[in-house]
């Protein structure tokens, strides 16, 4: 599967020196992004899972055996290497949580007992009184700390969510992939991940399957 881009022409508007030098780093942040298409479904036959395309075609992530709300999630590379364990943290309350490891930490019932720690932990937007119903969920840098990381913004259920660091840039972008020419729609098993310059793509595609966890 690829992912076509569309390219416009026109005439050219000119703008004050500082506008234009505005837009070319406007232009260059979006010439630089790695776009990515993410298929809801398992390349492995009777499996349900993620299948992450490249721009060029090539197979760079993958998740088997993805079936209704799993303990544990591991995002394996295009060869079926483990790149991240996700695991859902249990406890008391209401609020949906959830860890992130390296690599692989092995069956569900050793994650307790697991000497490594969790680089990121995400938790799912939930208050009585909601200040801000647009925030899905935080992405924290470890257990301890106090003060998130990452947001993520939006709607999953409409594949339109976008992810932004403590200074509110955005780094990633969940986008519904268009129908070329009139086709038959993609729906909302096939969408766009956009990541920008600097941003881990295989943290970003973690993100999408904690989403997906909780939202779907």
């Amino acid at each position: 599967m690829l992912l076509f881009l569309k390219s416009t022409s026109g005439k050219v508007k000119q703008y004050p020196e500082e506008e234009q030098d505005e837009n070319k780093k406007k232009i260059n942040e979006t010439c630089c992004c790695t776009s990515l298409t993410v298929w809801r479904k398992s390349l492995l036959f009777n499996c349900k899972g993620f299948t992450v395309i490249g721009s060029d075609g090539s197979l760079l992530y993958r998740v088997d055996n993805y079936t209704g709300h799993p303990i544990q999630i591991i995002l394996m590379d295009g060869s079926g290497n483990p790149i991240f364990t996700i695991c859902n943290r249990k406890k008391l309350g209401l609020v949906d949580n959830w860890l992130i490891y390296e690599g692989e930490v092995g069956e569900d019932r050793s994650i307790k007992t697991t000497s490594k720690k969790p680089i990121y932990s995400v938790r799912k937007n939930f208050n009585i009184i909601q200040t801000n119903l647009n925030v899905l969920a935080y992405v924290y840098g470890g257990i301890s700390h106090k003060r998130y990381a990452y947001m993520i913004e939006g709607s999953y259920a409409n594949r339109s969510c976008r992810i932004l660091d403590n200074s509110r840039r955005i780094v990633a972008e969940i986008k519904k992939k268009e129908a070329i020419n009139g086709g038959v729609s993609y729906g909302l098993e096939v969408f766009i991940l956009i990541v920008r310059p600097g941003f881990d793509s295989r943290f970003a595609m973690a993100i999408v399957l904690l989403l997906d966890q909780m939202f779907s």
